[in-house]
């Protein structure tokens, strides 16, 4: 651990006792839970430990400090969502496990044709399409190699050589953004969505539909994929050129390569369609049996317990998922979320979100598309600084609250915010997959904050257009 690391780490308990002592607050409870929440948003935000041990931090100091009991500390960590997380997980471990996102993005790549700006779209449609179901980061690892073999045999082409550096560049912006824009088309695909369903539940005690989030997620994936690929391919960084040899083949070969779909991809296949089919008819079939008898986390679930339970050879034993595949699962989010609500509970006890709440709408915006305006973009430059997931756990309590004093939909502030968590274009360490492609070498820090600059005003334009359209 270097000398920066070190200080960082002191930072967060050396905030927690310093509050303790001062005491800026009269009342002691609100001393307390100030001191909690410094202590991890000082470590969320240098990220002096894993972001999912800081999560763990309630758990310890918020019955110890008489903040909250222990049953209300943990309940936060249970909460219905955290298993909607954990079903999403379990579908994008079956379809990478299969490889079905390998299949899903060579059928796509070989559409596109063998010109520069038409690889370049290629790869961000196929990209994006795999980012819908599962982690932006597998997607952004696995597309990388892909690309690096495209952006080789452009560089073998006497022909492509002065386009050389400038398709590399365009490549991999397109694979890290695409992948950021994916996650945002659905309920399941980032999560940021994740948390806002959580928060929702928690306000409403109802589900946030997975056809609702699609409602608003395609047009601004959509909007957002498109506008980006012009963006970077004719205006930020042109590129003009002729068909690239050799690209047809090499994609038509690694296609051929998957074979024929074998059983496992094939019954994962329809176990996913079969989930995607009851999350969008829920509403549905909840109506036609007058009952709730299907929700959000409870379709996620079974989707994630059909995959270990559908024998994939009767002979050897063997089932789609084994539990020994469950150690890939990133369990660490699960906590992430809990530790955030559990903050939030501590946070609410306390009055903060509601003085806060009080502080925002006493600066008298009359105009709520300005203030729409104003949290979308905080939000947006915010997380190119710190975690997503950290920043809508923190922000999101506030917003509801902001949009429920001033008596306006409370989509029409909430879902921005939780969108332009996902818009962190600038810089490498905004996000996993921009680091994954800033690790390839092909790109710099000051190129991709050229372009993340007009992609974070885009995204910011299309956000903010269509939530006002939506829900004004």
């Amino acid at each position: 651990m270097n000398y920066l690391r070190w200080l960082a780490w002191a930072a967060g308990p050396l905030a927690f006792l310093l509050v303790l002592l001062i005491a800026p607050f009269e009342l002691a409870l609100e001393n307390k839970v100030f001191a909690v929440a410094a202590w991890m948003l000082i470590w969320w935000m240098l990220e002096a430990v894993e972001l999912y041990i800081t999560a763990m931090l309630p758990m310890v100091l918020f019955p110890m400090l008489g903040i909250l009991s222990v049953s209300a500390t943990f309940i936060p960590y249970a909460n219905p969502i955290i298993f909607l997380f954990l079903g999403g997980f379990i579908l994008a471990l079956g379809m990478e496990t299969h490889r079905l996102h390998e299949r899903i993005a060579f059928g796509l790549l070989r559409l596109t044709g063998s010109r520069p700006a038409g690889i370049i779209f290629g790869f961000m449609l196929a990209t994006a399409s795999v980012a819908m179901w599962i982690s932006n980061t597998a997607t952004a690892v696995m597309l990388l190699p892909i690309g690096l073999s495209v952006i080789e045999l452009v560089g073998s082409d006497e022909r492509t050589q002065p386009i050389l550096g400038r398709f590399a560049l365009l490549m991999m912006l397109g694979i890290a953004y695409a992948a950021n824009i994916g996650g945002m088309i659905t309920l399941i695909g980032t999560p940021p969505n994740l948390v806002f369903a959580g928060y929702y539940y928690e306000h409403f005690g109802v589900d946030f539909s997975f056809l609702e989030w699609l409602k608003i997620g395609v047009p601004v994936g959509v909007g957002l994929l498109l506008a980006g690929f012009l963006l970077l391919t004719k205006v930020v960084y042109p590129i003009r050129s002729g068909n690239i040899d050799g690209v047809d083949e090499l994609l038509e070969a690694r296609w051929k390569a998957l074979g024929k779909v074998k059983r496992g991809e094939a019954l994962v296949m329809i176990i996913f369609g079969f989930t995607v089919f009851l999350w969008i008819s829920a509403s549905f079939w909840n109506d036609l049996f007058e009952t709730r008898f299907l929700n959000n986390t409870s379709i996620a679930m079974l989707g994630g317990l059909l995959l270990f339970t559908v024998p994939l050879d009767w002979k050897e034993g063997k089932f789609i998922l084994q539990w020994s595949d469950a150690a890939k699962l990133p369990w660490g989010i699960l906590i992430l979320f809990g530790g955030g609500l559990s903050l939030a509970s501590g946070l609410e006890a306390a009055g903060f979100i509601d003085q806060i709440v009080a502080w925002i709408t006493s600066l008298g915006f009359q105009d709520v598309l300005g203030l729409l305006i104003a949290l979308t973009v905080a939000a947006l430059f915010m997380t190119e600084v710190m975690s997503n997931v950290a920043l809508v756990t923190v922000l999101l309590p506030v917003v509801f609250g902001i949009a429920e004093a001033m008596e306006v939909n409370t989509l029409l502030l909430t879902i921005p915010v939780t969108l332009a968590a996902s818009c962190a274009f600038m810089m490498p360490i905004s996000t996993p997959p921009n680091a994954v492609v800033y690790s390839s070498g092909l790109v710099n820090v000051k190129q991709m904050m050229r372009a993340g600059i007009w992609m974070n005003i885009l995204s910011i334009l299309v956000i903010v257009a269509v939530i006002y359209l939506f829900y004004a």
